[in-house]
C-alpha cells in the first residue's frame, strides 16, 4: 500500500489528508514508481485552492523523483531500476505519494551526478528557469533584469544563470535574510518590496532607463510596479500569480508605458516537445552537475506535514527549494 495525500474538496492547506491506496500493476505505457523525495511548488496550492479546477477527489503534488520499480507494456526507453524525475500539469497530478503509477512519457533520467532530492527540488524550476534564460528573449551581456521573489527556488536558479549570461541582476526581496541569500546567488541589487518602492528603486539603479526584462511570478500586487520598471519596448514575463491574478487591464497600457511587450508562458508548452525538453534538461543539469548553478534545498519536510508545507509556502516563510523527503 502506498501513503498519498488526497484533497476531496477546494480549500486551504487543510482540506489535505493522509491516506493509503492501492498501487496495483502498470498499464500499458506506464511505469510503477518509488518516490524518493517530491517537490513542493506553489503551483500545488493553485490546484488545491481551485484556481486550476480539476476534478475532487484527486491526488495533488506534479514533480517527485524515484526509481522505476515495474515496467508497463510497451515501455522500451526505461529499464527497472532506472533513477528518474518528473513534472508536468495534469497528466503527472499526484505525485504527493511514496509510490505510484505513472505514465513513462514525462519521465526524465538523470545523470549519476544529479542526486534524487536534488532531482526532486528542481525538475520544474530548472526547466522553467531554463526556458526562461534561453528561450524568453535574446539576452545581451549587460542587460538588465528585474527578478521578482528573488530568493525562491526559481530566483536563485534564475539568478546564477543571469550571472553566467553577464546579465545584471535586481531581485525583489521582503526581508533582509532573504536579501542576502539572493546576493549570495547572482542578485546584484536587491530591493525590499516591504519598504521600497520597486519601480522607483529599479529606474534609479539603471540610471532613469529601466530593465530589459522583468520577471514577476507575484501577480497582482506587482504588476503595475512591474510595468513601471521596464525600459522602453522591454518585455513583461508573468509567470506566476502568488498574490492573486492580475486583474483585467486594457492593453492599450502597453503602448503608453513605452510599446511593452507582455508574456505569459507555460512550462508545459516549452516541454511539449521532447526533443526541446530533452535539451533544456541536458541545460540546466548540465549547469548544476558543473557546479555553475547549485540547488539550494532550505525545507524539508515528512509527507505527513503536507498541510504545515503548505501553510509555510503561502506564508512566504520558504527559501529556495522545498521537498518531502520519503
Amino acid at each position: 500500500m502506498a501513503k498519498v495525500i488526497r484533497f476531496d474538496r477546494v480549500g486551504g492547506p487543510e482540506v489535505l489528508y493522509s491516506t493509503t491506496a492501492e498501487v496495483g500493476r502498470p498499464g500499458p505505457g506506464q511505469v510503477r514508481l518509488r518516490h524518493v523525495a517530491v517537490g513542493l511548488n506553489y503551483a500545488d496550492t493553485y490546484f488545491r485552492d481551485g484556481t486550476y479546477p480539476i476534478p475532487l477527489p484527486n491526488g495533488i503534488g506534479v514533480e517527485a523523483a524515484g526509481i522505476v520499480e515495474e515496467l508497463g507494456e510497451g515501455v522500451t526507453q526505461l529499464a527497472v531500476g532506472d533513477r528518474v524525475s518528473y513534472t508536468g500539469f495534469t497528466n503527472t497530478l499526484g505525485a504527493y505519494s511514496t509510490e505510484r503509477l505513472v505514465d513513462a512519457a514525462p519521465l526524465i533520467k538523470l545523470p549519476d551526478a544529479i542526486s534524487l532530492e536534488t532531482a526532486a527540488a528542481m525538475t520544474m524550476r530548472g526547466l522553467t528557469s531554463a526556458y526562461l534564460m534561453t528561450r524568453i528573449w535574446d539576452y545581451k551581456p549587460g542587460d538588465t533584469i528585474l527578478l521578482h521573489a528573488a530568493a525562491g527556488g526559481v530566483g536563485l536558479i534564475v539568478s546564477q544563470w543571469a550571472k553566467l549570461l553577464g546579465l545584471n541582476v535586481i531581485g525583489t526581496v521582503s526581508t533582509e535574510e532573504k536579501a542576502a541569500l539572493a546576493r549570495a546567488h547572482g542578485c546584484d541589487h536587491t530591493i525590499n518590496y516591504s519598504h521600497e518602492d520597486v519601480a522607483k528603486r529599479a529606474r534609479e539603479l539603471t540610471g532613469g532607463v529601466g530593465v530589459n526584462v522583468v520577471i514577476d511570478s507575484v501577480g497582482k500586487n506587482t504588476f503595475e510596479a512591474s510595468l513601471d520598471s521596464l525600459k522602453r519596448r522591454g518585455l513583461m514575463v508573468c509567470v506566476g500569480t502568488a498574490s492573486g491574478p492580475i486583474p483585467p487591464f486594457n492593453p492599450h497600457i502597453l503602448a503608453r508605458k513605452g510599446s511593452l511587450y507582455l508574456t505569459r508562458p507555460a512550462l508545459a508548452d516549452y516541454i511539449a516537445d521532447p526533443a526541446e525538453k530533452a535539451e533544456l534538461a541536458g541545460e540546466i543539469f548540465g549547469h548544476i552537475a558543473a557546479g555553475r548553478i547549485r540547488i539550494e534545498i532550505n525545507q524539508r519536510y515528512a509527507l505527513d506535514d503536507a498541510v504545515q508545507a503548505h501553510r509555510d509556502l503561502e506564508a512566504r516563510k520558504t527559501t529556495g527549494s522545498s521537498i518531502f523527503v520519503i
